[in-house]
């Protein structure tokens, strides 16, 4: 671990999983969903020991707040207001300087109380710039890339004229750097509904085994020390 220049800058995170382990124990959806969130936060602090700089994950997507079932929906909103609460005071997050971002549809689907709640986050943190943590919520990425290019639509905007900049600017990701490393838990090696599509175009991939809630910081170390050994070609 002693070349810093090899850790991924910007890691993404698929947090599979949560339902399963919980459903394998005997427990409730949301109780899964509550190890999810307590792990979150250990990765969290793995990411900055490792010096990582920007850490995306992906909390909830447009169709999973659709379609589950009324119960867990509800426990999983107060599942957020209770860690997002607990992160805007996270000691780790000021002593490092960790700006917090919520990327998503998540003012249109969510209650006021929980919004509120992400804007303490945001306020609490918008200075910050050493580190970068991303929260995907009510977030899809065929969704995003179908928002950019209305917005580019409407902008009149020549073909000619689009570039890649152009594209990027008009995602919901605009203001962050590109994947290197997307990490995907709960033994299923697949994406989903083009989870940050544009992003993770050169990303290299990681599938695990383990249930979200058991991808613990030393599973999580052994992933980031397996990007180290690969080379990074990119077409070259």
């Amino acid at each position: 671990m002693s070349d810093i220049s090899s850790i991924p800058n910007h890691v993404a995170i698929i947090p599979d999983g949560n339902r399963r382990w919980a459903k394998q124990r005997g427990l409730k959806p949301w109780e899964g969903h509550i190890e999810g969130a307590k792990n979150t936060e250990n990765l969290m602090k793995k990411a900055l020991e490792m010096k990582i700089k920007c850490l995306s994950l992906w909390g909830s997507s447009l169709e999973n707040l659709k379609k589950r079932p009324i119960e867990e929906k509800k426990a999983l909103l107060e599942i957020y207001a209770q860690y997002f609460e607990k992160l805007s005071k996270s000691k780790e997050v000021h002593e490092n300087e960790v700006k917090i971002n919520f990327i998503g549809k998540w003012e249109q689907q969510f209650p006021e109380a929980l919004k509120k709640i992400i804007y303490k986050c945001i306020e609490a943190t918008k200075n910050y710039g050493r580190h970068t943590l991303n929260f995907l919520l009510a977030y899809s990425g065929d969704d995003e890339m179908k928002e950019a290019i209305k917005k580019i639509a409407g902008e009149k905007i020549e073909p000619e004229d689009i570039t890649d900049e152009t594209i990027k600017n008009h995602l919901m990701t605009k203001d962050l750097p590109p994947v290197d490393y997307m990490i995907r838990t709960g033994g299923e090696p697949h994406l989903s509904a083009g989870f940050m599509m544009w992003d993770t175009a050169n990303a290299q991939l990681y599938f695990s085994e383990k249930f979200y809630p058991d991808f613990n910081g030393d599973e999580f170390r052994i992933a980031i020390e397996d990007f180290m050994k690969r080379g990074r070609r990119l077409g070259k």
